[in-house]
């Protein structure tokens, strides 16, 4: 089975035939970075018009934050779940965990880039910063359900067909799956700005305060408030990002 773009899209069939080459050791490494490779392409054009709403630059640095966001998740979150189910009974080599795990977030990030129109609509017709917040949160839950069925679905055919998973490690893996979630939330939280506000100056990183689950509850809610206020809010916001002798401060004072 050549490792191509096509047979690489059998994880969305979750076809033995694609899982069975995961398992072997003679294409499971070349099948890492066939596969590290698409995430990161894929996300990176997701985070590209992920950022597009606040121009070029803002684009950029939203699609070079998308891939780091996903890699540097699971190099946090990795080592625990490979260690334990290594201490519960698993005989799956490391190549054979990430491969799964790959295929999972390969699953994700060509999902979220599907949307891609979808968002570009959104950004054309409606100029609400909250909505489109929450519009990726959606995308990203939408794809991550998938992605967790693939990896589900794996860890299945290793624990039936090839018997090197225990079947108590599905349970734990899905416990993991939740410690990634928060981890990816909190991480995505300190990484941001992904989509940026217009009325704010660009800014790679903004000030730690608060966290996704508040922030999240809060876009919801300025769905809901009149147009004035959104707008006196983003002006206030924006004021507090300023230094006081700015002379961008004083031109937002002005409007």
């Amino acid at each position: 089975m050549k490792t191509n773009l096509p047979s690489i899209f059998k994880a969305f069939q979750h076809s033995d035939e694609y899982f069975e080459v995961l398992n072997e050791s003679e294409h499971s490494r070349e099948f890492i970075f066939k596969q590290l490779m698409y995430i990161v392409i894929f996300s990176f054009l997701y985070g590209i018009i992920m950022g597009s709403y606040n121009g070029a630059l803002q684009s950029i640095v939203t699609g070079i934050k998308m891939p780091c966001l996903i890699v540097l998740s699971l190099l946090i979150c990795f080592p625990a779940l490979y260690v334990v189910q290594s201490m519960i009974g698993s005989t799956m080599t490391i190549y054979q965990m990430t491969n799964i795990i790959f295929a999972g977030c390969f699953v994700f990030s060509t999902i979220a880039l599907s949307f891609a129109p979808i968002v570009i609509f959104f950004m054309i017709t409606s100029d609400s910063y909250s909505f489109l917040k929450l519009l990726h949160v959606a995308i990203f839950t939408f794809s991550g359900i998938f992605a967790v069925k693939t990896i589900i679905s794996g860890l299945k055919y290793s624990c039936e067909k090839k018997n090197i998973y225990p079947k108590l490690g599905m349970s734990i893996f899905k416990i993991w799956i939740v410690i990634l979630a928060f981890v990816s939330s909190q991480l995505a939280w300190n990484l941001r700005p992904f989509v940026g506000s217009r009325d704010m100056p660009l800014e790679l990183f903004r000030a730690r305060e608060g966290n996704f689950y508040v922030a999240v509850i809060q876009s919801v809610g300025s769905l809901f408030e009149p147009a004035g206020e959104q707008a006196q809010d983003r002006q206030d916001k924006t004021l507090k990002q300023l230094p006081d002798n700015t002379s961008d401060k004083k031109y937002v004072e002005r409007r």
